[in-house]
């Protein structure tokens, strides 16, 4: 079972969007996560949010890199940025989100140029 955390044992139910670039060599690339009104948020506070924890059967991959976009002084998005520096991670993180997709029927489209 797959799951996505910003604060230990509460998972997220809210689908991010999730936007992927890989450098021209494949050494390197970067996910970039949108959650709209995420689950978190209804906590009332942002405090608890310690990182995106991507969980999967392998163990854990984690990014502290998460920020909280306000509307009107209220949060409404999260965004995390998990940033890839060798092949075999961004291997790993295809590998979490084909069984995240399959377990939450999403599909992938390529940005057009």
């Amino acid at each position: 079972m797959t799951k996505i955390q910003f604060s230990r044992g509460l998972d997220e139910e809210v689908i991010p969007e999730v936007r992927l670039t890989r450098s021209r060599t494949g050494d390197s690339g970067t996910a970039t996560f949108i959650f709209r009104n995420p689950k978190i948020l209804d906590q009332g506070s942002t405090e608890d949010i310690t990182g995106m924890y991507l969980i999967d059967e392998e163990g854990e991959i984690i990014t502290r890199e998460v920020k909280a976009k306000f509307v009107n002084g209220k949060p409404e998005e999260l965004e995390a940025l998990y940033v890839m520096k060798s092949a075999q991670e961004w291997d790993r993180f295809m590998r979490f989100m084909e069984r995240y997709a399959e377990e939450n029927d999403l599909g992938l489209s390529k940005a057009e140029k």
